[in-house]
C-alpha cells in the first residue's frame, strides 16, 4: 500500500500475476484461474444428486420482515439466526443456516433517514457477525469480523480479549456479545438495494454458502414520481450458485466442516468456490410468470466467487434490452442500455426489462454468458397475460449524485490485490500483506476526498465499507458503461488497474476494504480502514 502519484507501469501490472503461482503451484487450480477472459476465479464443485430440469420451480419472493415496533421514529426488527431444513431441490432435504428460517433471509424494508434497529439472536453452533453491505453505518454496527455474537455454549478459542483468527491472531479491540446483538442502521443514504450477510473472520465464505444472506432495501418517497414499475412488477433477484452432496446437504470444501477449528478450503478451491447449480431467491433455475409489461429487476450477485454476464433472450432468439437505472448505491443520473451486463460477487444492478414485445405464452430466458453447461442458464420469465403498462423510463433518474473531481482529492493511494505468501503458507494479499485485525493499514480523515488506484493480478471484486465511490477509469481509459453511478464494489479484471474516488464522510471508527471473492477474503485479502 502506498501513496503515490506516479502512473503504474506495464511491468508493475504484469509482475503482480507472478505471485499467483505461489498459491496453487502443483495443484489442480494452477492454470485454471487464469484461463478465462474475463477470469472466473474459482474451482467447480459438482453435485452428487440428480439435478432438476430448468424452469420448472416457481421463483420465490423473499418475505418482507415485519417490524416488532415503530415507536419513536425507529423501526425495530428481530431476527433469529438458526438452523433449518428446506427443500431447495425438489424432493431433496437440505440443512441450512438461516436468518429467520429462510434462504435468502427476510427482506428489511427501510426508509431513507429513518433509523432501523435489528436485534440478531444467534442460535447457530458457531459465532456470527452481521454486516450490512453498502450501508452507511456507524462502526459499532458495521459488522467488523471480530465483533462476534457468540452462541450460548461457546467457550473455546478465546485469546486476549479477542477471537483468535487467521494464524491465531487476536484483536484487542474486538467487541463481543453472547447470543444477542443489536445493530443500528441510520439509513442516512440514497435509496438503494443493500444486503446483509455474515462477516465472521476466516469463515465468511462457508457461512454465506450455508445460507446467511438477505436483502435490506432503502426507499425514499421521491422515487414515486419516476413512475417506475412497483408492487408485483418490482422483482428482487438474489443470484447464487451452490453444489449438493449425496445426502442433500450443501457441499463445500472446508478444511474443517464444523467451522470451529482450522479455516480455509482444500487447495483446488483456494481461488474461489463455484457450484454447478444456479439458484435465484433460493430456487434452482426458476421460472417467473409476468405480464407483457415493463418490470423492474433488482439483481444481486450473492455468489461466493462466480461471475455472471447476464443476457435476456426470448423464444425467437431476440435479445431484450437491459435498461440500467441503478447501481450498488442507488439510481443513476440517466438510464444506460445494455445487451449484456457483467455481474461480479456483491454487485447489484437495478434494471428495467420490457416484456411488452413478447407474445403471451412466450418465454424469456436470463442467460449467463460466462457459464458452461447448466450454469449458462439462470432463470426464465414466462409471459402469461396482457396488462396495461403505466410505467415509464425517465430520461432523468436522479440529480443528487456527488460531483467529485480528481483534482480536488487530497491524496492518491495505490493498492495491489494479489496472491502471495502468508504466515500460514499461501493466501491473498493487499499491498503484500495478509489481514491482521490488530494492525492499522490505512488512516483517513473524516471528510477527506481521496482517489484510490486498485491493481489486480486476477479477477477481484473490491468492496469498501462505509462509503460509495465513483469509478474514474480503467487502465488509463474511461469507465465502462456498467461503471455508471455510485458503487461500493468494483470488479477488477486480470492485470487491470482502476481508479475510484470517494469522500470518507459519515462516521469515525474502524472499517474494512477487501476482495468480495469470499474465499479470497477468508484467506487474508482484507485491510483495515481507520476513519479519524
Amino acid at each position: 500500500m502506498s501513496e503515490r502519484r506516479l502512473p503504474v507501469s506495464r511491468r508493475q501490472v504484469l509482475a503482480l500475476g507472478g505471485a499467483f503461482g505461489l498459491l496453487t503451484a502443483g495443484g489442480p487450480a494452477s492454470s485454471a484461474a487464469l484461463a478465462h477472459r474475463p477470469a472466473g476465479t474459482g474451482g467447480l464443485l459438482r453435485s452428487a444428486v440428480p439435478l432438476p430440469p430448468a424452469f420448472r420451480v416457481p421463483l420465490p419472493r423473499p418475505a418482507v420482515l415485519a417490524p416488532v415496533s415503530t415507536a419513536g421514529g425507529v423501526d425495530r426488527y428481530e431476527i433469529v439466526q438458526r438452523e433449518t431444513v428446506a427443500e431447495i431441490l425438489p424432493g431433496v432435504r437440505t440443512p441450512l443456516w438461516t436468518y429467520g428460517g429462510s434462504f435468502p433471509g427476510p427482506t428489511v424494508e427501510a426508509r431513507r433517514g429513518r433509523p432501523t434497529v435489528v436485534t440478531h439472536r444467534n442460535e447457530l453452533p458457531v459465532p456470527t457477525v452481521v454486516h450490512l453491505h453498502g450501508g452507511r453505518t456507524p462502526a459499532e454496527s458495521d459488522g467488523y469480523p471480530t465483533d462476534l455474537v457468540l452462541p450460548s455454549s461457546w467457550s473455546e478459542h478465546r485469546h486476549g480479549g479477542g477471537m483468535a483468527g487467521m494464524a491465531g491472531m487476536a484483536d484487542p479491540r474486538a467487541v463481543q456479545s453472547r447470543v444477542v446483538r443489536e445493530y443500528t442502521f441510520p439509513n442516512d443514504q440514497r435509496a438503494a438495494m443493500l444486503w446483509y450477510h455474515d462477516h465472521r473472520m476466516d469463515y465468511t465464505a462457508p457461512a454465506i454458502w450455508r445460507g446467511l444472506a438477505g436483502l435490506h432495501i432503502v426507499r425514499e418517497d421521491s422515487e414515486r414520481s419516476l413512475e417506475l414499475p412497483d408492487g408485483e412488477r418490482e422483482v428482487p433477484l438474489v443470484i447464487t450458485d451452490r453444489a449438493f452432496a449425496a445426502d442433500g446437504s450443501l457441499a463445500y470444501p472446508s478444511l474443517d466442516p464444523s467451522l470451529r477449528g482450522r479455516p480455509g478450503v482444500r487447495e483446488p478451491y483456494a481461488a474461489g468456490v463455484w457450484g454447478d447449480v444456479v439458484l435465484v431467491n433460493g430456487a434452482p433455475w426458476p421460472v417467473h410468470e409476468v405480464a407483457a409489461v415493463r418490470h423492474r429487476l433488482r439483481v444481486l450477485n450473492a455468489s461466493n466467487a462466480r461471475h455472471y454476464e447476464i443476457e435476456a433472450v426470448d423464444q425467437d432468439g431476440r435479445t431484450l434490452d437491459l435498461v440500467q437505472i441503478g447501481a450498488d448505491q442507488g439510481l443513476l443520473a440517466a438510464p444506460v442500455t445494455h445487451r449484456r451486463l457483467p455481474l461480479a460477487p456483491a454487485e447489484r444492478y437495478d434494471l428495467l426489462v420490457d416484456f411488452g414485445a413478447v407474445k403471451v405464452g412466450g418465454t424469456v430466458r436470463l442467460l449467463n454468458r460466462l457459464g458452461s453447461g447448466r450454469t449458462r442458464e439462470v432463470m426464465a420469465f414466462r409471459v402469461v397475460r396482457q396488462e396495461q403498462d403505466d410505467s415509464r423510463v425517465p430520461a432523468v433518474l436522479s440529480t443528487d449524485l456527488p460531483q467529485w473531481r480528481r483534482e480536488d482529492a487530497v491524496r492518491v493511494r495505490e493498492f495491489a490485490f494479489r496472491a502471495g505468501r502468508t504466515g500460514e503458507g499461501h493466501g491473498w494479499l493487499i499491498g503484500g500483506r495478509p489481514f491482521d485485525p490488530a494492525r492499522e493499514d490505512v488512516s483517513v480523515r473524516l471528510g477527506d476526498l481521496e482517489v484510490w488506484r486498485l491493481i489486480a493480478d486476477v479477477h477481484h471484486p473490491v468492496h469498501l465499507h462505509l462509503v460509495g465511490f465513483r469509478i474514474l477509469g480503467r487502465g488509463g481509459r474511461a469507465p465502462l458503461p456498467h461503471d455508471a453511478g455510485l458503487k461500493d464494489t468494483v470488479a477488477l479484471r486480470p492485470g487491470e488497474a482502476a481508479e475510484v474516488i470517494t469522500r470518507f464522510d459519515g462516521y469515525r471508527g474502524r472499517y474494512l476494504f477487501h476482495c468480495h471473492n469470499a474465499e479470497h477474503e477468508d484467506m487474508g485479502m482484507m485491510a483495515n480502514l481507520e476513519v479519524r
